[in-house]
């Protein structure tokens, strides 16, 4: 889940005789990303900030537009405007902490996540974000509290579960890891992995042999060929 916090409706109201105000480029605009038009909403929103540059609702919202379109390397230099232009929202923050993930910059991307969350704590978006961000950089304990916070608002939450099963697994925990991968296929029947990481969790760690190969087998049927390979060892005997 990798959501972008686009706007809220705050803008400096300014009116030209024959030209479109800032508030109605920008509602303009909302419109494109609605639509998903994210390059004609990058093109509104840049003629807005030719009337006004520091609008911190266009900058976040032409670095979404921009993300979008798989642009991160230019969208980063657009939020980090945004956050100059009003540091106390936590959306551009957000965002460029969503972008630094997209580059594998976890480090990074944690920095952001963690002034987001400050900044606005009932955010279980950014919790899931920074969660995986920890997940990524193997702080299982750190990780495994982001996703519990995420599951106690949304007890169904499928990933949230399933990448709380992977911290535990990452922790050694395999009985929580198993209980954790077990509601996410509840949840979530075609989550192939969390069949895979069953299966050999199952086998590898408890010894259930014939459990396991169901879990794997569940894999293989919904395309996930990493589970192939332990049938073939395990399973086929």
């Amino acid at each position: 889940m990798k959501k972008l916090a686009l706007v809220g409706l705050l803008a400096v109201m300014s009116f030209w005789a024959c030209s479109p105000s800032e508030e109605e480029l920008l509602q303009a605009g909302i419109q494109k990303m609605d639509a998903q038009a994210w390059s004609e909403a990058e093109s509104v929103f840049d003629q807005l900030l030719t009337l006004n540059p520091t609008n911190a609702t266009a900058l976040n919202a032409k670095g979404v537009a921009l993300f979008q379109q798989g642009k991160i390397q230019e969208a980063i230099p657009v939020f980090d405007l945004a956050i100059q232009s009003d540091s106390t929202s936590y959306k551009p923050w957000f965002n460029r902490g969503n972008a630094k993930m997209e580059q594998e910059k976890y480090k990074e991307a944690l920095a952001d996540f963690n002034i987001a969350t400050a900044l606005d704590p009932s955010q279980t978006d950014i919790l899931f974000n920074r969660g995986t961000a920890l997940l990524n950089m193997e702080e299982y304990e750190d990780a495994l509290l982001d996703f519990q916070a995420v599951i106690q608002v949304d007890p169904n939450q499928a990933e949230a579960f399933f990448r709380k099963g992977k911290a535990e697994l990452g922790m050694s925990d395999p009985i929580h890891g198993i209980e954790s991968l077990t509601q996410t296929v509840n949840l979530d029947s075609k989550n192939a992995e969390a069949y895979y990481l069953l299966g050999i969790t199952k086998m590898s760690a408890l010894g259930q042999k014939s459990e396991g190969c169901a879990d794997l087998k569940m894999a293989l049927s919904l395309g996930y060929q990493e589970a192939e390979t332990w049938i073939k060892d395990f399973c086929e005997n």
